[in-house]
């Protein structure tokens, strides 16, 4: 099935560039391009492409607000973003996410991962990778978010043990062979896991279930270590 992308960034350079490195791959074909978010939520309602391929600082509506927007939107439940953004010096990357995002991707990311990196949120399995996930927890999620009632933890009451145990290995970076090592069972059953803690918790993707986990305090941020 061919991944339909639609790119939304405020550089029209880059904007081609992208397009075609996307459509070189017979797997990808790039639907629509936005200068902005407004343009990339009018677009996306009327492509309803499979990867919005984001920039987070846009000019007018910025790539924050037209990822909550995309992402808030039933129409748009198929659509997912993936945020690109400067990753050592952007601080609006958490708040993506927990808008919606699956997943993030640096400006300087290679041809190939940024493929992959389409191909991975494509299929649903955000962070991109367990090394991602870890760098994102340790930059941007182990901030205290003191708005988080203590109640939220009531929305795991839903999962078994075992499902909140795959999502706390997940949160703290785990792929999902780790994972299987980790509890002796197959990555199948892990991949199984996770699926089922999604639905329950009405999350989009991996991505979202590593917000999750953190926001519910189901894991909690280790504080650094010394060398």
């Amino acid at each position: 099935m061919t991944i339909r992308i639609l790119l939304a960034d405020d550089q029209a350079l880059l904007r081609q560039t992208f397009r075609m490195l996307i459509e070189a791959n017979p797997d990808m074909e790039v639907v629509g391009e936005a200068a902005d978010g407004d343009e990339a939520i009018a677009l996306a309602l009327a492509h309803r492409p499979a990867i919005v391929l984001m920039d987070i600082r846009m000019p007018g509506l910025n790539g924050l607000a037209a990822t909550a927007a995309i992402c808030d939107d039933p129409a748009l439940s198929a659509t997912r973003v993936l945020i690109l953004t400067t990753f050592e010096t952007d601080e609006y990357v958490a708040q993506a996410l927990r808008a919606g995002a699956s997943g993030f991707l640096g400006k300087d990311v290679s041809a190939d991962a940024l493929l992959d990196g389409i191909r991975t949120v494509a299929a649903g399995d955000a962070l991109l990778s367990p090394a991602a996930t870890r760098a994102l927890i340790t930059r941007f999620l182990a901030a205290p978010r003191p708005d988080t009632p203590a109640a939220s933890r009531e929305r795991l009451a839903a999962l078994t043990a075992r499902e909140r145990e795959v999502m706390a290995l997940a949160a703290e970076g785990g792929s999902n062979a780790e994972i299987a090592r980790h509890l002796v069972v197959s990555p199948l059953t892990v991949r199984t896991h996770i699926q089922r803690a999604m639905t329950k918790l009405h999350a989009r993707d991996r991505a979202q279930l590593v917000v999750i986990a953190y926001q519910t305090g189901l894991v909690r941020p280790q504080p650094p270590q010394d060398p």
